[in-house]
């Protein structure tokens, strides 16, 4: 890890992460601006007009790619491996999982075998994701254009241009 991502984490945990949101009256826009150069340092790329809300968590963020006017909601929990797409919504308190133990040998209990391999995440362009979406593990690929309602459980992939919601998340109509 390089020193300026260090530093950056270091400014994230200390202080990027306990400032008030960005919708904060009057000084909202330079609260976003300093959360938006701290995770400049961290992220592997970050596009321009992102947002990161207060309280989010993404690890050491190391691998983390941001797309153009993207943003991560308040409290969401991503993981460091995961690329997001330009103008990508992220409500509040969204769970991305990128990990889960292994169960396969009975022999042993499932807390003694480890884990799966970390997958990446790759989430399209003009997506949004509601209010406490939960993405799990095995998802690699989140399309283009796709709507995730609020509270859904997403447990495999989603094409282009989709609407999805329930847990878990099932087609509700294309935007095609």
């Amino acid at each position: 890890m390089r020193i300026k991502q260090k530093i950056g984490l270091l400014l994230w945990f200390i202080f990027g992460r306990t400032l008030p949101k960005s919708t904060t009256p009057v000084i909202g826009g330079v609260i976003k601006k300093i959360r938006f150069n701290i995770v400049k340092l961290i992220f592997k790329k970050t596009g321009i007009g992102v947002n990161v809300e207060n309280l989010a968590y993404f690890g050491n963020g190391k691998d983390v790619e941001i797309g153009n006017y993207s943003g991560i909601g308040k409290r969401c929990r991503i993981p460091s491996n995961i690329v997001i797409g330009n103008h990508v919504m992220m409500a509040e308190d969204v769970l991305i999982l990128n990990k889960n133990h292994r169960f396969d040998d009975i022999s042993k209990p499932m807390c003694e075998q480890g884990h799966f391999e970390n997958s990446k995440l790759t989430i399209g362009n003009d997506v949004w994701i509601g209010s406490r979406v939960i993405i799990l593990p095995q998802v690699k690929r989140i399309g283009n254009g796709v709507i995730i309602g609020a509270g859904s459980v997403v447990t495999r992939d989603i094409e282009d241009f989709i609407i999805v919601a329930g847990n878990p998340a099932k087609l509700i109509k294309s935007r095609k």
